[in-house]
């Protein structure tokens, strides 16, 4: 079941008004989404492009504290001609919440077949970054039927415990008040040093609301908090297990997926097209959205030959 919400104001939630483009300005309100009950749990999709086309959907998956929102300028790369769902997954954005649910990967996976079968005819392409990677991988291990390729941007597995340490703590310190929308594009800046500014604009727009005389980000903490435990959960298993072919992209500079992990593997599947990616760091949809929309489109391209010859 899929319901438009034309002012963007899924489950209440505020945010800015103004149409200021300035910095500092409030971002204006998000228009263009629609709500998927996706096996009970209500997600926010922004579904663009042909719904008639012979080639596969492509569904793309943000990281943790994220939102559909990081992946603007790759479908804009895409081009019209390709049909992409941005999903805010559970607990991010204006995503449901569900009190009491897990956020390990089998939840996340569970809410992303059940928006395969109620929206896409056919395999899917996913795209992930970060949890979205992850989320990918499993998803194409456990659900083959639903996917056609995935594309694992910038996480893979034997990612290290002090790693997910860190990340927990960045996670733990961005839950706060900001006095104004300049303080967020502030403290996003500083968080994300290679981002362009439109990115940052994005982020903003997409993921904070004012709140009386504070903005907030609208990942929820707790649901923040399980998804980084969760993701100590190695899926080794379900890399060495998938049988979907996969991509899997790594920004030089990532301070997530170290050299080590991704050559490990790497290692571990010879058959995953390996691809990395100078001068980035781990937010790389943001950073270089054409490196990352020329790997789904080869993705597309391999999964449409099979339909072709026949």
């Amino acid at each position: 079941m899929t319901t438009a919400d034309p002012h963007g104001h899924g489950h209440g939630y505020g945010h800015g008004h103004g149409h200021g483009q300035g910095p500092g300005s409030e971002p204006p309100p998000v228009t263009d989404v629609a709500f998927v009950d996706a096996g009970g749990t209500r997600l926010c999709v922004r579904d663009q492009g042909p719904r008639d086309s012979p080639d596969p959907a492509v569904v793309l998956l943000h990281g943790t504290t994220a939102n559909l929102g990081v992946w603007d300028a790759v479908v804009a790369e895409l081009g019209p001609g390709v049909r992409t769902l941005a999903v805010d997954q559970r607990g991010h954005g204006r995503s449901e919440r569900p009190p009491g649910a897990g956020y390990g990967a089998a939840e996340y996976v569970a809410d992303v077949a059940a928006l395969l079968r109620e929206c896409v005819e056919g395999p899917a392409v996913i795209a992930g970054h970060s949890l979205g990677a992850r989320n990918a991988v499993v998803l194409g291990a456990r659900h083959p039927e639903l996917v056609a390729g995935v594309v694992a941007v910038d996480y893979t597995p034997y990612v290290e415990p002090e790693v997910l340490d860190a990340l927990d703590a960045r996670v733990r310190g961005g839950d706060r008040a900001f006095a104004s929308a300049a303080e967020v594009e502030g403290y996003l800046a500083a968080r994300y040093p290679l981002l362009p500014a439109a990115a940052v604009a994005r982020r903003l727009r997409y993921g904070y609301r004012q709140v009386a005389d504070a903005w907030r980000p609208l990942a929820d903490p707790r649901a923040m908090r399980l998804t980084v435990e969760g993701l100590r959960r190695d899926f080794d298993a379900e890399t060495r297990a998938i049988r979907v072919p996969v991509t899997v992209l790594r920004g030089e500079h990532s301070r997530i997926v170290s050299r080590r992990a991704f050559d490990a593997t790497v290692a571990s599947r010879p058959d995953f097209r390996a691809v990395h990616l100078p001068g980035l760091d781990h937010y790389v949809p943001e950073e270089d959205p054409t490196s990352v929309a020329r790997e789904i489109r080869r993705t597309l391209d391999a999964a449409a030959k099979p339909r072709t010859r026949s």
